[in-house]
């Protein structure tokens, strides 16, 4: 037993950094564009068109950069994701895979938002600047973004989140409790096979909706979208199996409502 609550800490560590790293992710999604976080050079004026800014090194090597981070993580996400490469690190890491899973993840994300360049001179797809929508865009902005990470936040939690963070496959090892998956019934792991990102309509909300959109919030924006809408696979019979599932559960929290009706 004494090896196996080494692995504890371990696992507790990845859960602080992906943590940590999804308050950082709402920051960087959310507070800094919607409050004014990345600074404008020179403001609107100064802004070049699109042909010039297509032409201008100054710009598009930002942009660069800023894909090249985009697609170290889109490509940390997948082959870590990829069924041989959980085999190899099921392998020689145990329990702790997810763990290690959910730590690289979120390595790589520090590592987009902490180096990303902005492109303030670029140009901007569009942007809130006559009263009242300067006013009022923002405001339905903040308002979405904070039903969407509500909604996340709560999905999250529907989805198992100790599970989807590696605490849960390791605590039913310390117990001698096996693996939570093989608790679960083939209609629910076929639909985790199809459904990587829970959470899609959601995050692709907080990525567009926007007062400003410009070069590099599109590039994110796109790549993103992009990569959410290919990890993504569900047919009738996922669809069918989420309705069920809700209903299950809309009918558990109303019995209580029923015994206290009678």
């Amino acid at each position: 037993m004494a090896p196996a609550l080494l692995l504890v800490p371990a696992a507790l560590a990845s859960f602080i950094l992906a943590f940590g790293t999804g308050v950082e992710f709402v920051r960087f999604t959310s507070l800094r564009p919607l409050l004014g976080g990345i600074p404008e050079s020179g403001g609107p004026d100064a802004r070049q068109g699109w042909l010039a800014a297509l032409q201008d090194r100054s710009i598009l090597a930002p942009l660069a950069w800023d894909l090249g981070l985009l697609l170290l993580f889109v490509g940390q996400h997948s082959l870590m994701a990829a069924e041989r490469v959980k085999a190899w690190t099921s392998r020689y890491f145990g329990v702790l895979q997810r763990s290690l899973y959910v730590a690289c993840t979120a390595l790589a994300l520090q590592l987009v938002m902490r180096y990303w360049e902005p492109v303030p001179r670029g140009p901007v797809l569009w942007e809130a600047q006559a009263e009242p929508w300067a006013t009022w865009v923002p405001l339905l902005c903040f308002v979405l973004h904070v039903i969407s990470w509500l909604l996340i936040f709560s999905i999250l939690l529907v989805f198992d989140y100790a599970e989807l963070m590696g605490l849960k496959q390791v605590y039913y090892h310390v117990l001698g409790l096996g693996e939570p998956l093989a608790l679960k019934s083939p209609r629910a792991l076929r639909l985790f096979s199809h459904l990587r990102h829970p959470v899609c309509v959601e995050l692709l909300t907080v990525l567009w909706v926007v007062p400003t959109l410009g070069m590099d919030r599109l590039l994110l924006a796109l790549l993103l979208t992009l990569y959410l809408g290919l990890a993504h696979g569900l047919d009738q019979q996922d669809l069918r199996y989420l309705r069920a599932q809700l209903q299950r559960k809309l009918h558990l929290l109303s019995r209580p409502q029923d015994g206290e009706a009678e």
